[in-house]
């Protein structure tokens, strides 16, 4: 049964102490990015003064237009405030703070993403704890959280992301400045408000998920398809998530990504699996993944290693690029992923390429075609002011797509407490009919040229 009860309808935020907006009053994190049913997590709660505060899990997704299921409460807990940790080598912030709540997954619990959300009891505000509850059977389709890039972009609790680094004479660059190797990041810290063009506060602790990868979920179960829920880091130290999906599903802000994870999708698609990159700015970076120097759990702390795009150039059949937008604009529509939507050569989706987009140069890939091509204007970044959109068939019946963009998502649904982009350098325009049939088109050839099989 759905509900929209999981929605926040109260935070404040420290607006004094940094870009990244803290939701002060109250606000947490989980111990594990992703886990299996059957399988223990911990939360870990500031509230700032102290006061009791309950916990109330919701698991996202359609349920009847309602976008989440309650499923289950905590009875009011006590809170009181954590400190603030200092900074540690290269800048890292890794809370220390006990543990709030710890309970076991349930088997019977759908994969999915989760918010937990904290309210206090004597005021109401709150926020959220996000956690991805992962499948031990094989699914359609796996999508791909983009964890990576939000942690990246995490400035919690002030100035202190992947791109904010202090220098020997002590000054800090200027937001999304640094793109070096020095800066390290955790998990073990809560999500303060997305600092870059959606700046929701009613999304806070949700990392990008709310606004830019939900609207891709909630379409994907409302139409009915099979999903299975990861996280960047299954996708580096758990692969077996790949060998029990037919369509990988690489999502919005995919920025960062490990080395290994990129190993393993590329077998992945050399195997069979089909691939959909319905992102944008997605296998720049590859990060380096270290363990926390609080209690020594494997990848919690992370940092830059080296540029990916060559690499990932050879995937996902195009090169990636910083900020721009666009219009998407069809190039070859008579490409089976455009049957039935009446589009020709040259219609253009209003405002569909950004905020990061791909384009040309193009890999050398049999049977790759460029289906969509067009001009962006960049406002940050250089870049060939060219996006472009490629399908290609893979080596055992599957195939890849390259929608070229991070926006590719906010065409497909307008969940409940979605907010469109809307800035001074880029806005997106909402649902569009076109954008559903071709997501439908290549996922629904994917499926049926799949020879992938599952044992039962």
């Amino acid at each position: 049964m759905g509900t929209d009860e999981w929605r926040l309808n109260s935070v404040h935020l420290d607006k004094k102490n940094g870009f990244g907006l803290r939701s002060i009053r109250i606000e947490g994190y989980a111990n594990k990015a992703s886990l299996y049913p059957g399988e223990t997590i911990s939360f870990h709660v500031s509230a700032a003064p102290a006061a009791s505060y309950s916990v109330d899990i919701y698991r996202t997704g359609y349920y009847g237009g309602k976008g989440g299921r309650h499923m289950r409460h905590f009875p009011p807990l006590e809170g009181k405030p954590q400190p603030t940790p200092a900074a540690g080598e290269h800048g890292v912030r890794e809370c220390n703070w006990p543990e709030s709540v710890r309970f076991t997954i349930p088997e019977d619990w759908s994969s999915g993403v989760y918010l937990a959300k904290l309210t206090r009891q004597n005021d109401g505000y709150q926020s959220y704890i996000i956690f991805v509850v992962k499948a031990r059977e094989p699914a359609d389709l796996l999508f791909q959280c983009s964890d990576l890039s939000w942690q990246s972009y995490n400035k919690w609790p002030g100035h202190d992301s992947l791109y904010d680094h202090v220098s020997k004479s002590g000054d800090r660059f200027n937001q999304y400045m640094y793109t070096g190797k020095e800066a390290k990041v955790s998990f073990d810290r809560p999500y303060a408000l997305y600092a870059q063009l959606q700046r929701v506060e009613t999304t806070v602790g949700s990392g990008e998920y709310l606004l830019t990868e939900f609207p891709l979920a909630y379409w994907l179960e409302k139409e009915g398809y099979h999903v299975a829920y990861g996280s960047n880091l299954d996708t580096d130290s758990d692969p077996s998530t790949l060998e029990r999906c037919k369509v990988f599903l690489s999502v919005a802000h995919d920025e960062y990504w490990t080395s290994r994870a990129l190993k393993h999708i590329r077998e992945a698609r050399d195997r069979g699996v089909s691939l959909a990159f319905l992102s944008g700015n997605a296998l720049l970076h590859a990060v380096e993944l270290q363990s926390s120097s609080i209690d020594g759990q494997a990848d919690r702390v992370f940092s830059r290693d080296h540029y990916i795009i060559e690499e990932s150039r050879d995937i996902m059949g195009a090169t990636t690029y910083g900020p721009s937008n666009g219009d998407w604009v069809v190039n070859k529509a008579e490409h089976w992923i455009f049957e039935g939507t009446g589009l020709r050569d040259g219609d253009a989706i209003r405002g569909l390429v950004g905020w990061e987009y791909h384009g040309p140069p193009f890999a050398d890939i049999a049977g790759l075609e460029v289906v969509a091509l067009g001009e962006v204007s960049a406002f940050w970044s250089s870049g060939p002011g060219i996006f472009g959109a490629i399908v290609y068939p893979g080596p055992r019946g599957n195939w890849v797509f390259n929608a070229s963009t991070i926006w590719w998502s906010q065409a497909l649904s307008e969940p409940p407490g979605h907010t469109r982009a809307a800035s001074s350098e880029v806005r997106t325009y909402g649902t569009n009919t076109k954008v559903q049939s071709i997501t439908a088109n290549f996922l629904q050839r994917c499926l049926k040229d799949s020879q992938i099989v599952f044992n039962p």
